[in-house]
C-alpha cells in the first residue's frame, strides 16, 4: 500500500513538472490559446553575423633551423 501512495504522488509531481515546464515554452501556449499566435509571427529577425576573417597562411619555415630548438619564443608557450 505504501508503494502505491509513493508511485502515485511520485508519478504526479512528474506530472506536474512536465505541464509546468510544457506551458513554459511559446508554442504550446499559442497552441493552448495563452499567446496568441500573431506575437510569435512578429518576433524580430536577426542580423546575419559577418563572416570571421581568414587567417594568414603560414610561412614557410627551414627544417632543421636554430630557430626551431632556441627560440625564445617557443619556450613561453611551454607549460610549467
Amino acid at each position: 500500500m505504501t508503494n502505491f501512495l509513493l508511485g502515485a504522488v511520485a508519478g504526479a509531481l512528474f506530472a506536474c513538472v512536465g505541464t509546468i515546464v510544457a506551458v513554459r515554452h511559446p508554442e504550446i501556449q499559442t497552441r493552448l490559446g495563452l499567446r496568441p499566435a500573431v506575437l510569435l509571427a512578429a518576433a524580430p529577425v536577426p542580423a546575419p553575423r559577418p563572416e570571421p576573417a581568414c587567417p594568414p597562411p603560414p610561412t614557410a619555415q627551414k627544417v632543421g633551423g636554430v630557430d626551431m630548438l632556441l627560440s625564445p619564443r617557443r619556450f613561453w608557450w611551454i607549460a610549467p
